[in-house]
C-alpha cells in the first residue's frame, strides 16, 4: 500500500472499529467484541484457515511415507493422513481454546523432513518420534521457566516487523510456487536462472489459468471490501477447477498433490494403528547420546524459532500486539505450541507447529481462538471426510497465500526504522533469506547473527539484550555444526 491514502486492501479491519459491549458467554470468554470482530468473522477465517492448511493432509503422509527407517520400514498412508488430521484437530482445538488466538497447527513441513531424512534412516520410526516428543518436553521446559518468552521479548521492534514481512514474503513465493505460476528451472546446474514463470518460462496449462483467475478474482473482491473475499475466491475456484477438470480432462500431474475430483465416496473411515508407536529413549541406543542429542536441538531448533516467526507474524496482521509490540498471553500461546510438538511425535505424525496459512483466516477477519476452534473441527471433520476435505486443488488455494503476503508486508514495512543500519540491515537480511532459502529458520538466523554483530561494531554492544547475544550464538553453533561433523 503506498504512502497517499487509499483503501486497505482486505477484508473488513475489526481492529479498527471500536470495541463493541460483549454478549454472552462464548463473546466474553473469546473477548469477541473487545477485538472487534464477530463470530461470523471468526467462523469465515476459521474455515479460510483450515481450507489453506488442508494440503498438510495430503503432504505430510508423502513425506514421510517416501521414507524408510534402518530396517526399511515404511509408515502406512491411510495411517498417516488419520495421524496428521486428528494432531491438527486437537492441537488447533488447544489453541483455540486456552490460547485463544487464530492459529492453525498441524505437522511442520521442516521438521518432518528432519524426521524422515535425518532420524528415521538412524533408527526405527518409533525411535525417530520419541526424539520429537523428547524436543517438545524441551520446549515446555523452556516456556515453563519464562525463558522462551523472554528470549521473544528480547527481539528488537524492528527485527520483529522483518519476521513478519519475511514470513509475507515466504508464504506468497510458497504460493506461487505451489500453484505451478513459478517452477524450478529443471537443469538448474547450467543456468544462472533458478526458477522460472511457469514451464519453460511461458504460462502453460489449465491448473496454472485456475490461479490466475482466483488471483485476479481474490485481489478484486478485497480492493471491493467484500467480506468472505478470500472464502469466496477458494470455493469459486474449486468449483471450477472440477468443472476444468471434467471438460478438458487435465492430467493429474498437472494439478499437482490434489486434483479437483469430486470423490465417489467422499467418508473414509480413520486409521489409528500409528498413534502412540513411540519410544523415547530408544534412539539413543543406536546414535549414542552425543548425537541423539544434537538430533534433538536440530528439531528443537526449528519448531522454537519457526513457530516465534509464525506466531508474532500472525498476531501483528491480526492486530493482537499491544504498544511495545509483545502479544498478551504469550506464555499461553507458546506452551500450546510446545505441546503440539510432543503431541505430534506421539501420533507419529511429526512435530506439529504454527502455520503461516493462518494468516488466510486473519485475511478474513479472525482474531480470536473461536477462530482456531472451527480450523480444529474442521480437521477432526477431516477424519471421515478426507476425500472431501482435500479435493481443493493447490491452485484454488494459494491465491489466498500471494494476497496475504502482500497485506502482512504492506502493513509492517514502513514500521522499521532504515535510518538505523544495525537495525535495518538485519531486518533486510530477515526478510529475503526466508523466501530465498525456503526457511524460515534461516531467515531468523541470519537476522539475529547480523544484529549482534552489527551492533557490537558500532559500539552499541550494550543495547543488546543478553538473551539476543545467546540466541545469536545458539544459531551460530547451529550453522556450524555440520562443518564440525555433528551431524
Amino acid at each position: 500500500m503506498s504512502p497517499q491514502a487509499q483503501p486497505t486492501a482486505k477484508s473488513p479491519e475489526p481492529s479498527q472499529a471500536p470495541p463493541q459491549p460483549p454478549g454472552g458467554p462464548l463473546d466474553r470468554y473469546f473477548r469477541i467484541s473487545e477485538r472487534g470482530s464477530t463470530p461470523t468473522r471468526e467462523i469465515r477465517g476459521g474455515v479460510a484457515t483450515f481450507f489453506t492448511m488442508a494440503y498438510i493432509l495430503v503432504l505430510n503422509p508423502i513425506i514421510l511415507a517416501s521414507a524408510v527407517d534402518m530396517h526399511g520400514t515404511h509408515l502406512g498412508s491411510a495411517q498417516l493422513v488419520t495421524a496428521t488430521a486428528l494432531t491438527a484437530g486437537l492441537t488447533t482445538l488447544l489453541m483455540g481454546v486456552v490460547g485463544n488466538v487464530p492459529i492453525g497447527l498441524a505437522a511442520g513441513l521442516g521438521v518432518n523432513t528432519i524426521v524422515a531424512l535425518q532420524l528415521a534412516p538412524r533408527m526405527t520410526w518409533p525411535d525417530a518420534m520419541g526424539m520429537v516428543v523428547l524436543a517438545g518436553f524441551a520446549i515446555m521446559l523452556l516456556v515453563a521457566t519464562g525463558l522462551r518468552e523472554r528470549v521473544m521479548s528480547a527481539v528488537p521492534l524492528g527485527l520483529r516487523k522483518a519476521i513478519a514481512i519475511g514470513i509475507g514474503l515466504f508464504i506468497a513465493l510458497v504460493g506461487l510456487v505451489d500453484s505451478g505460476f513459478v517452477t524450478r528451472v529443471p537443469d538448474a546446474a547450467h543456468t544462472t536462472v533458478p526458477l522460472q514463470l511457469s514451464v519453460g518460462g511461458h504460462l502453460h496449462g489449465w491448473p496454472v489459468l485456475v490461479f490466475i483467475l482466483g488471483l485476479l478474482l481474490t485481489l478484486v473482491l478485497l480492493v471491493r471490501k467484500v467480506p468472505g473475499a478470500i472464502l469466496i475466491s477458494i470455493v469459486v475456484m474449486t468449483c471450477l477447477a472440477v468443472v476444468i477438470d471434467q471438460a478438458f480432462t487435465v492430467p493429474a500431474s498437472a494439478w499437482g498433490l490434489t486434483v479437483p475430483v469430486w470423490p465417489g465416496n467422499p467418508v473414509a473411515a480413520p486409521d489409528f494403528g500409528l498413534v502412540g508407536q513411540v519410544s523415547l529413549f530408544g534412539g539413543f541406543h543406536h546414535v549414542g547420546l552425543l548425537t541423539g542429542v544434537l538430533f534433538v536441538f536440530t528439531v528443537l531448533m526449528s519448531c522454537f524459532f519457526d513457530a516465534m516467526g509464525t506466531i508474532l507474524g500472525v498476531a501483528d496482521e491480526a492486530h493482537l500486539l499491544d504498544a511495545n509490540g509483545d502479544l498478551p498471553g504469550m506464555n499461553r500461546v507458546l506452551m500450546v505450541d510446545g505441546i503440539a510438538t510432543a503431541v505430534g511425535g506421539a501420533t507419529s505424525s511429526s512435530a506439529n507447529t504454527c502455520f503461516v496459512e493462518s494468516t488466510a483466516g486473519v485475511g478474513e477477519g479472525a482474531r480470536t481462538g473461536l477462530a482456531s476452534i472451527v480450523t480444529g473441527a474442521l480437521f477432526l471433520g477431516a477424519l471421515f471426510l478426507t476425500p472431501l476435505a482435500t479435493m481443493v486443488p493447490a491452485q484454488a488455494a494459494t491465491p489466498a497465500l500471494v494476497t496475504v503476503g502482500f497485506l502482512i508486508l504492506a502493513n509492517s514495512v514502513r514500521e522499521i526504522d532504515w535510518s538505523d543500519y544495525t537495525i535495518a540491515v538485519p531486518a533486510f537480511l530477515t526478510m529475503v533469506m526466508m523466501p530465498f532459502t525456503y526457511s524460515i529458520t534461516n531467515g531468523l538466523g541470519t537476522g539475529f547473527v547480523t544484529f549482534c554483530v552489527l551492533r557490537v561494531a558500532v559500539g552499541r554492544a550494550r543495547t543488546v539484550p543478553i538473551a539476543m547475544y545467546a540466541v545469536a550464538a545458539v544459531f551460530a553453533f547451529y550453522y556450524l555444526m555440520p562443518a564440525l561433523g555433528l551431524i
